[in-house]
């Protein structure tokens, strides 16, 4: 068998294994896209959109104010202007302090949005349910060796079971809209192997069984996330915690653990403003793994600290020519909502 055929051959096998709806949207986007195209590259086939994974959750949360900005970063932005007057950017000493202040505000903001959540009134949901998400997408649609192309932005539905026990099918996704994937059609989420309740099929009852001590959290994570080829373990748990945050429901004091076991990461930061595929700003969580040369970015309310959307970037890619930060994928959660039945729409649902 030739490379090619071999590297067809891989990718095949990767998009039927287990782990294929387990990434977190803006990784799954990348990796997802990268695959197909090597396969259409391989087979000489024209290029294939590549399916997107289910959109991260929004997890509905009270009303509650606080700074946007830590002192510590006001501080060293104040420092950047005065010194760095000459138009040429921040000398690597103000760029060191402005890291600092955002990575020390990153983590004070965290434990807020943490203490947010467990005020939140979530209801528990049955084994027999499923949770209902729609969200606005946006996905790469370009060639394998050709630049990023975002597609259009689309509409995105996901049922997601609650059923613990091993399955192979563990939830129905329907696009709508240009660019999306096999429009209006409820395609089920399968893989290969049954997949019992756990990281690969986190339903509400396993989620309310995780450590609420965010120490102990953080450990179990780092001992049971799946590491993708070319990616550190940090930002494995980074996108792990956003994939269970942004795509489930649970308990609020698990909630507040998953947050605050996100702000004991090295390398989170904060940004004050982003904004999502629906246009809605809001205070960013991000991370960049310089391994994989990506970026992650988690979107926040400003006021209410709910979860607006994710957004995913290449930071550099020598044979595509990126240089600097390429918006890849984005999402943006419109609503969410426990149902009965697959295909089910909550009320106030668009038809």
């Amino acid at each position: 068998m030739n490379a090619d055929g071999r590297r067809t051959e891989d990718a095949l096998e990767l998009l039927s294994a287990p782990a294929e709806w387990d990434l977190p949207p803006e990784r799954h986007l990348h990796h997802k896209d990268v695959l197909m195209q090597q396969i259409d590259h391989d087979l000489g086939h024209a290029p294939t959109a590549a399916p997107v994974r289910p959109p991260r959750r929004r997890l509905t949360r009270p009303a509650i104010l606080v700074p946007l900005a830590s002192t510590a970063l006001a501080a060293a932005l104040a420092v950047t202007l005065t010194v760095s007057g000459t138009g040429h950017g921040p000398a690597p000493a103000d760029r060191a302090a402005i890291g600092s202040a955002r990575a020390q505000s990153a983590s004070v903001t965290l434990n807020r949005i943490a203490v947010a959540a467990m005020a939140s009134d979530v209801t528990p949901v049955r084994d027999d349910q499923f949770v209902y998400v729609r969200s606005l997408a946006v996905s790469n649609k370009g060639t394998f060796e050709g630049p990023v192309v975002l597609g259009a932005p689309h509409t995105v539905e996901t049922w997601t079971s609650q059923d613990p026990r091993p399955l192979k099918t563990t939830g129905w996704i329907r696009e709508s809209g240009k660019d999306a994937v096999m429009p209006d059609e409820t395609i089920p989420i399968e893989s290969t192997d049954a997949v019992p309740a756990g990281i690969d099929h986190p339903t509400y009852t396993w989620l309310s069984s995780l450590p609420t001590n965010p120490d102990t959290l953080l450990a179990r994570l780092r001992r049971d996330v799946r590491v993708f080829d070319g990616e550190s373990r940090e930002q494995a748990v980074f996108s792990l915690i956003g994939d269970l945050l942004s795509e489930t429901l649970m308990p609020p004091q698990n909630t507040a653990a998953l947050y605050k076991a996100a702000a004991k990461i090295p390398g989170v930061k904060e940004i004050p403003d982003a904004v999502d595929v629906a246009g809605r700003h809001g205070i960013a969580i991000t991370r960049e793994d310089p391994s994989s040369a990506t970026r992650d970015e988690w979107i926040f309310d400003k006021h209410s600290l709910a979860f607006l959307g994710a957004r995913g970037f290449i930071t550099h890619d020598k044979q595509k020519g990126i240089t600097s930060d390429t918006l890849t994928g984005s999402t943006a959660v419109l609503q969410r909502a426990v149902v009965d039945g697959h295909g089910e729409k909550s009320a106030g649902a668009e038809s």
